[in-house]
């Protein structure tokens, strides 16, 4: 069996005899039959592979469907757990580390809010332990014991304000700082409930606020010294040394027995509370594993995915709805407990400290937002759909353009620009001086005008060094001034 060849160019022969096609034949030594074999067992090869590509694609439909129903089950778990994971690794970093413990409530007395609340609780339980009002009706003549009760108004109103001056002070803050390295040094026995500084029971979490009534009535007792009868001495906390006899060192000076709940405020009260603090504990425990598990379910997602771009996009957006699905739950858990507190003063105060607290939580959430829009958007543009495929193409083009326009512009500025700084020197050393003074009248630190001044001064003699440059090398004959003819032309 012959098999003709593929035309080829024509050969000439020696003599110069017109030329003859170049023929194939049979493989030299191949038997005819053995080659149709070959030739057979090749055609079969083919078909067999033909028809596996096509049961592939027969079968890929729902094997596909299958994988893309899994991974989109994944993903959208992933994200909820890495959402969840993000609450709990900032739960465990603000409670279990002192630094950021104190960072976070640091600024808690300083709040309008969270003063007033304070002031308005620590008077009441100063006026009930003193008993203004009747310590004024046994010392006032009996003609004049009508006025006890607008006197002790009055003194109410001055103890009110010495008490949001004390919480204000920079002294009291040293104090609030040393009182919360304390409670955080505790916090595990805050969990179970054996808190000295803070006291935890089945349905409430109490704070102990005797430092800051210890600084009040020294204040006060300077300010009146005749509201006590008598000279009361109190330590100095503002060092941040509390001492562990205050409470009897008070009760002394006062000459009175404390109330076993005195100065202790109630920031909430439910029986919720006991379940918290037990899910607290569990989550503590649990929250590597949950990480763990968090970053398995991502990558178990994009194995099985048949088209990772896609789940991208969904990962990008189940981010958002998770974000916003944990930012509502928290925002009503946060208005339950709010609830629990009498409206008026101190549910504002309350209100104020929870915002303060979470707000770097709130941080977070916005910032996974943004994640998930930015990594949804992204994913989505570097697909082959019509508008990610147009939009890619306009930049590409815009992008072409800007170059042009920048080669061009820099031409120009290099070509034309001396000539222009060297014409309108004066003018360009005034507008940068102008513009200097803008500057200094916005930006009034040392630092910024001290900036302005060596920037000025850079653009000064930038200008003039250009412009001195210009000048000399047109004035020069080698670089095209004016050059004196030769005597033998013309």
């Amino acid at each position: 069996m012959t098999i003709p060849a593929s035309p080829s160019p024509a050969t000439s022969s020696e003599d110069g005899a017109t030329p003859r096609p170049v023929t194939a034949g049979p493989a030299e030594g191949v038997p005819d039959d053995v080659e149709l074999e070959r030739l057979r067992a090749e055609v079969a090869t083919l078909r067999a592979q033909l028809e596996q590509k096509e049961t592939r694609r027969r079968r890929q439909p729902g094997g596909g469907l299958v994988r893309r129903t899994l991974a989109a089950i994944l993903v959208a778990l992933a994200a909820f757990a890495l959402v969840t994971s993000v609450v709990g690794v900032w739960a465990a970093r603000t409670t279990l580390n002192t630094d950021r413990w104190v960072a976070t409530v640091a600024p808690l007395p300083q709040d309008p809010k969270i003063n007033a609340a304070v002031a308005q609780y620590a008077t009441t339980e100063l006026f009930q332990v003193l008993d203004v009002e009747t310590r004024l009706r046994e010392v006032l003549p009996p003609q004049a014991a009508f006025v006890a009760g607008p006197i002790a108004g009055q003194l109410r109103e001055q103890v009110h304000r010495t008490v949001q001056n004390v919480l204000g002070s920079d002294r009291f803050q040293t104090v609030w700082v040393e009182l919360n390295q304390q409670l955080h040094q505790r916090i595990i026995a805050v969990l179970e409930g054996t808190s000295t500084v803070i006291t935890t029971q089945q349905d409430r979490i109490q704070i102990d606020l005797l430092p800051l009534i210890n600084q009040v009535l020294r204040e006060l007792s300077a300010q009146l010294p005749t509201l006590f009868g008598k000279t009361i001495t109190l330590p100095d906390l503002s060092s941040g040394a509390i001492p562990e006899n205050l409470r009897l060192r008070v009760q002394e000076q006062l000459g009175v027995t404390l109330p076993a709940n005195f100065a202790q405020f109630t920031v909430y009260d439910s029986g919720q509370l006991w379940a918290a603090q037990q899910a607290v504990a569990t989550a503590k425990r649990d929250l590597a594993l949950f990480v763990g598990a968090t970053i398995v379910l991502l990558i178990a997602a994009f194995l099985v995915s048949p088209r990772r771009r896609r789940t991208t996009v969904q990962l990008g957006i189940w981010l958002i709805i998770a974000a916003v699905t944990i930012t509502a739950i928290v925002r009503v858990v946060r208005r339950q407990v709010i609830a629990q507190i009498p409206e008026g003063t101190y549910r504002d105060g309350v209100d104020a400290a929870v915002t303060t607290v979470f707000s770097s939580l709130r941080e977070r959430g916005t910032q996974i937002i943004w994640i998930g829009a930015i990594l949804a958007l992204v994913a989505y543009l570097v697909g082959p759909g019509r508008f990610p495929v147009w939009l890619r193409r306009q930049i590409r083009r815009g992008a072409v353009a800007a170059g042009r326009g920048i080669r061009t512009g820099t031409n120009v500025a290099v070509t034309r620009g001396p000539g222009f700084i060297a014409t309108y020197l004066d003018p360009l050393r005034i507008a940068g001086v102008v513009v200097a003074v803008v500057l200094a009248l916005i930006l009034s630190s040392w630092i910024s005008l001290l900036v302005i001044v060596l920037l000025l001064a850079a653009y000064e003699i930038a200008v003039t060094l250009i412009a001195r440059r210009h000048t000399d090398s047109t004035d020069s004959p080698a670089t095209g001034g004016t050059a004196t003819p030769h005597p033998a032309a013309g």
